[in-house]
């Protein structure tokens, strides 16, 4: 692996003439050579519209290969590439669109209606053109832009990417990460995981989210390897990539793992499979033990957020141990648990966690109300509550602002969760804290079945593991649970959902 100060220095650090970028629906391998070549010439097209250091362009295109190569031709520039759902509504859009002001919008040709709706009439539009080679073309007011003869160049301390926070706890804010935040992490990654030339990463995790853009992709590329990037996730289509193309490692969320081994065959089989990986959101005790039997690997679960460009801590590849319920080892980052005060904590004292690294934005954009109380003497305060073990291991326990307080006593939502889905019949669950005059709160949960049991009985399946004043006073039986685009639950749209 090389050195590289910017994102588009990517391409070099792998065999310039062995495959980078893999689309299985179109049958397309792009090289790194070939995709330098391309890249440049978009960039030089994104140039010839007004594009350069400085500006912002929001990306609303499917996920691919294409998505891939637009963010590293915008990132070359040194302009910030922000990318959003295609799935949003036109009151999301909206909000987005003005929250972010793009100097440019770039679209796919066949876009939505909602997307076309909501996009400001003072900004300019760009569609982005393929042929059945993966060549790109602009179309601007219905004209082809040709490539400019020359272009700006991206510096380490530029906007590369600006991503919203999930919203999970407030109003979404913009998150702006450097070249040098993502290469940091991306190196960070391809170093931990030590992925070389010979690994090939399956991406199945939409692009407009960090997971897929930075862990699988970008963190793939910085160890010399190939990334394939399905059009589509569906799990035969997964079972079949994963075999036709070697693939060696992939991430996901626990809810595309748990979609995944859901559907996948008893005779199904990945011997060029080396690890899986976790992150996103808490993963049961449950579900780990099920990939681990089923892929047949290792599963590491790992810790990450947008603020860090991704990954803080994970759990090691053998012989390393891995533990399950914890999120592992610091990353790239240094990790602290900290009291409201900012003192670091002890070994198994339960507080803060605070990080700091290379990895970790400046601060939020245009946003004034947080101030200095995002940083505790430079380290960044996560709002996650956790403790480290004595092996030195990270376990969260929840969200701060998540917290059910009930007569004094915080509970972490997690703590219940893995209570319920050690029951046989509990495919999901969910705990939240519901407002009580006398208590505070009072704790309740939501789950989804997949055998038959009442709820009195899951009551007392709590009431057997847990003090009394942790056990739910109520359990709501849903038919699905409501999350984000990328499979994160939000617990207070989960008590929302059932108390409108």
């Amino acid at each position: 692996m090389i050195a590289f100060s910017t994102v588009d220095d990517l391409l070099a650090c792998g065999p310039a003439n062995e495959a980078a970028l893999i689309s299985p629906e179109r049958g397309i391998e792009k090289a790194r050579e070939e995709l330098v070549e391309e890249v440049d010439k978009l960039a030089k097209a994104f140039f010839a519209v007004g594009i350069e250091r400085g500006s912002i362009v929001v990306c609303v295109l499917p996920n691919g290969i294409d998505y891939v190569k637009t963010m590293l031709a915008i990132g070359s520039l040194g302009a910030a590439f922000a990318p959003l759902n295609p799935a949003y509504k036109v009151e999301e859009f909206l909000f987005y669109f003005k929250d972010i002001k793009p100097d440019l919008i770039v679209i796919p040709p066949d876009s939505g209606k909602d997307l076309r709706v909501a996009i400001p009439k003072d900004v300019l539009v760009a569609e982005l053109l393929n042929d059945l080679n993966g060549n790109h073309e602009l179309r601007v007011k219905e004209k082809l832009i040709h490539s400019a003869t020359s272009r700006s160049f991206a510096e380490p301390d530029d906007i590369a990417l600006i991503l919203h926070t999930s919203g999970s706890t407030g109003r979404p804010k913009q998150v702006p990460l450097l070249h040098r935040n993502l290469i940091a992490s991306a190196t960070s990654i391809a170093t931990f995981y030590e992925l070389s030339r010979e690994d090939i990463s399956l991406c199945v995790m939409p692009l407009f989210h960090i997971h897929g853009l930075v862990a699988s992709t970008l963190g793939a590329l910085a160890g010399g390897g190939s990334v394939v990037i399905p059009e589509k996730v569906a799990p035969r289509r997964v079972w079949k990539h994963l075999v036709d193309y070697g693939v060696t490692w992939f991430s996901a969320g626990p809810t595309v793992h748990h979609m995944l081994l859901n559907r996948v065959e008893e005779s199904e089989s990945f011997p060029s499979l080396k690890f899986t990986r976790s992150c996103s959101s808490a993963l049961s005790s449950k579900l780990f033990q099920k990939a681990e039997e089923i892929y047949g690997v290792p599963m590491l679960e790992a810790y990450g957020m947008t603020e860090a460009s991704h990954q803080v801590a994970s759990n090691p590849l053998p012989p390393r141990e891995r533990i399950i319920g914890s999120v592992g080892v610091a990353s790239g980052t240094e990790i602290m648990v900290a009291d409201s005060s900012g003192k670091s904590l002890g070994v198994g004292e339960v507080g803060e966690v605070c990080v700091r690294g290379p990895g970790v934005m400046p601060g939020y954009l245009n946003d004034s109300t947080m101030g200095d109380s995002l940083f505790l003497g430079g380290w960044f305060r996560t709002g996650d509550q956790g403790v480290i073990g004595p092996e030195g291991y990270l376990r969260l326990t929840g969200r701060i602002k998540e917290l059910i307080l009930r007569g004094g006593e915080n509970i972490s939502p997690i703590e219940i969760e893995e209570v319920l889905l050690a029951h046989p019949a509990v495919e999901e669950a969910v705990a939240f804290g519901i407002a009580n005059e006398k208590y505070g709160e009072n704790v309740e949960a939501a789950v989804l079945l997949s055998g038959d049991v009442t709820k009195k009985e899951l009551i007392a399946h709590s009431r057997e593991r847990l003090a009394a004043f942790k056990v739910p006073v109520e359990i709501h039986v849903l038919n699905s649970i409501p999350r984000t685009a990328t499979g994160k639950v939000q617990r207070r749209h989960v008590a929302e959902t059932i108390y409108p």
